[in-house]
């Protein structure tokens, strides 16, 4: 099985549409994930130095990828593809087909700094950043997909992409996205933690951020 994420730009892109799943699952596609940026989400922070994404999705597939790739090219002419291999440390809570999980699913780009070897990367990142991130904030979905290799000539190089589950009141209390109970004390000493962490591995200034609505069907 391989995993596949598309980062699209466009606006008003008919990426929930019964007929595009159908076609991608005559390709061997066996699960769509759509997260886009919408009204929902609309009062969460988004920032980053990339092109601003509006919508991701992701694909499990046994068969050729670059079929399924060239079906939501014809969406969006602009859309960045990669093949991930993920990591699944916070399972998200099953949702039914095409049902917004209750969340605010916010989607990383991460960007390796350069001078900084892969092999040091990941063991900060995977070793021990991440037990930090669920340490420190109210996250109940954590998955992160190490990129293995671009699917689009223009895509731009970056090292993951990490999608993290919030609940809904997160999007307006710092409390509720860092889990730290209305102690502002507590609060304080995570985000510290957090920043810390993320400067290790160049996370505080090579990342996109953006907040998202998750939407996942099931096709076979």
């Amino acid at each position: 099985m391989t995993k596949l994420i598309l980062a699209f730009h466009g606006a008003d892109l008919a990426l929930d549409d019964a007929d595009l799943r159908t076609r991608l699952a005559a390709t061997g596609v066996t699960r769509y994930q759509l997260n886009v940026d919408d009204e929902p989400v609309a009062a969460a922070l988004r920032f980053g130095p990339g092109e601003p994404i509006t919508a991701f999705v992701a694909l499990w597939t046994d068969g050729n990828p670059e079929e399924a790739v060239a079906i939501l090219t014809d969406l969006d002419a602009g859309l960045h593809a990669w093949r991930v291999t993920e990591r699944r440390p916070i399972e998200p809570p099953a949702v039914p087909d095409g049902e917004r999980a209750d969340a605010l699913a916010n989607i990383a780009v991460l960007r390796r700094p350069e001078g900084m070897s892969r092999d040091d990367y990941m063991d900060i990142w995977i070793g021990s950043h991440s037990q930090i991130a669920m340490d420190t904030q109210n996250t109940f979905g954590y998955i992160q997909n190490i990129v293995d290799k671009a699917l689009t000539p223009d895509a731009p190089e970056i090292s993951a992409i990490v999608e993290e589950l919030f609940p809904m009141a997160a999007l307006t209390d710092v409390h509720e996205f860092y889990g730290s109970g209305g102690d502002d004390e507590e609060l304080n000493r995570r985000i510290t933690t957090l920043m810390t962490s993320v400067a290790r591995f160049g996370a505080d200034t090579g990342l996109d951020l953006v907040p998202t609505s998750r939407y996942v069907w099931e096709l076979a």
